[in-house]
């Protein structure tokens, strides 16, 4: 909910100020006068200027994951909700979090709960953060929800760690690789370019190719360079509209290895997270929809969706899944259907989550063994055909020696 600014005047004529969290001015008007101060003015709080990059606000998933465990911790022991928010502000290291529980404390002073004051700051605490927050308040359970939701970050943060792991060692061979083949075609190159240009023979085809690549490569080395960088920026435009995202993410779900990978990765985010949410009290319809918007692919997005307004109609969960085969195979669907029928889906999803948590491990290291191989070949290969390509016209005038003895 937005912020608002007030001034108002006691009975006894003294000027006070404040800042309070409502749905809109009127609120902030009836609450006043509820409390005896005549209002003088009422408006919303300026937007700050962030300057996130200077003092880190935003928390990692595993920082995250810390943090709320800690809070839990606190608020199971009996400490008071402003208590445990002091003590954990003193302990964040980044300023710009700090200034974020600064102004969350200030909002509940105001009179906003807990998930109300976190709503203002979406970019350290997701829908699903607020959410799950708001109904441990509702029910009374916030310890437990928090410590439900540290356990939830601290699997979605290992999921993650193991996929970043996995892309680095073939991201560094990629970049060797180029940088290989880079220092061949500029600096090498044209130091056979030069001794063969006083031969006077016809070079063979393959050597002007890598000759011809190499002259191209070292006269636009620049534009080069501004291209890459142009459709970089291209791509990334075009994968923030809604056709561009849904093309590549289906388009990534296609990708051998990699969409499989893709696949299972959004198939245990999507269980845990449904299970983390309805083991929460949070109503289905309302899991479903930030479970969509945490799914991580538009396709798969799309498909919970589908199901959500299938379900708002009054089909089960299952069915509506059911009707998407690409992205939900028969088992996850089989499993949904049992937790409907005993009354524990969140127990099964739960179990679906750690099937498929063990799955992206598989998808992992076969990930590993398909990639090394592949590129070991590709950068023999290209190294190969240089070489080769430059030293034939060695040959070549080798063999017409030999001949003419």
């Amino acid at each position: 909910m937005p912020a608002f600014l007030w001034k108002g005047r006691t009975a006894s004529g003294r000027v006070e100020k404040g800042e309070m969290v409502a749905e809109n001015q009127a609120e902030v008007l009836k609450s006043l006068r509820t409390k005896k101060i005549i209002p003088v003015s009422v408006k919303p709080k300026p937007k700050e200027i962030s300057f996130a990059f200077l003092g880190g606000s935003k928390l990692g998933t595993k920082e995250l994951a810390i943090f709320t465990r800690q809070f839990a911790t606190m608020i199971n022991a009996g400490l008071a909700l402003m208590d445990c928010l002091e003590t954990l502000k003193e302990q964040v290291t980044k300023p710009g979090f700090k200034t974020i529980l600064t102004e969350v404390m200030e909002d509940i002073e105001g009179g906003a709960t807990l998930a109300d004051a976190l709503t203002r700051h979406k970019k350290s605490f997701s829908d699903l953060y607020v959410n799950m927050v708001a109904a441990g308040e509702a029910g009374g359970a916030l310890d437990t929800i928090l410590l439900r939701l540290a356990s939830y970050l601290e699997k979605s943060a290992e999921i993650t760690r193991k996929i970043k792991g996995a892309m680095i060692y073939p991201a560094m061979i990629v970049i060797v690789t180029i940088g290989a083949i880079a220092i061949l075609l500029i600096v090498v190159i044209p130091v056979f370019a030069s001794m063969y240009a006083g031969m006077g023979a016809e070079l063979p085809g393959l050597t002007r190719i890598i000759l011809t690549i190499s002259s191209v490569l070292r006269k636009y080395f620049l534009i080069i360079i501004a291209v890459i960088i142009a459709l970089v920026v291209a791509f990334k435009m075009y994968s923030r509209t809604k056709n561009g995202r849904l093309t590549i993410d289906r388009t990534m779900l296609k990708i051998p290895v990699f969409g499989d990978l893709s696949k299972k990765t959004a198939l245990a985010r999507f269980s845990r997270t449904l299970a983390t949410l309805l083991a929460s009290g949070v109503n289905i319809l309302d899991a479903l929809e930030i479970t969509g918007k945490t799914a991580g692919n538009k396709v798969v997005e799309n498909a919970i969706m589908a199901a959500r307004e299938s379900i708002k109609e009054g089909e089960t969960i299952a069915a509506p899944l059911a009707k998407e085969k690409s992205i939900f195979p028969p088992m996850v669907i089989q499993m949904v259907s049992i937790g409907e029928a005993t009354g524990g889906i969140d127990e099964m999803l739960n179990k679906v989550a750690d099937f498929y948590d063990s799955e992206v491990d598989t998808a992992v290291d076969n990930l590993m063994s398909a990639l090394e191989p592949i590129i070991v070949v590709f950068l023999g290969v290209v190294v190969g055909f240089i070489v080769v390509a430059m030293y034939l016209p060695i040959f070549k005038l080798a063999s017409t020696f030999m001949g003419a003895q």
